[in-house]
C-alpha cells in the first residue's frame, strides 16, 4: 500500500470520506457498489487513529456536501 503523509493523508482521509457519504446516499439497487463502500470504510478505518478521527472527517464531509453543519 501506498504510504501518505502530511497533507496527502489528510486529503485521502477527506476523498475517502466524501465517497464513502456519496456512495451510502445512492439508492439500493443494482448500480450501488457496495464492495467499494466496504473497502473503502475498510481502508478508512486503517488510515484514521480512532473512531472519533473518522467521525470528525464524515461530518466535515456531510458540510462539503450539503452546505450545512
Amino acid at each position: 500500500m501506498a504510504k501518505f503523509e502530511g497533507r496527502e493523508l489528510l486529503l485521502m482521509k477527506k476523498a475517502l470520506s466524501l465517497a464513502i457519504l456519496v456512495i451510502e446516499r445512492q439508492p439500493d439497487g443494482p448500480f450501488k457498489p457496495e464492495s467499494d463502500l466496504v473497502d473503502m470504510k475498510d481502508l478508512a478505518e486503517q488510515l484514521m487513529a480512532d473512531d472519533t478521527e473518522l467521525e470528525h472527517y464524515l461530518s466535515a464531509a456531510q458540510r462539503i456536501l450539503t452546505g450545512k453543519p
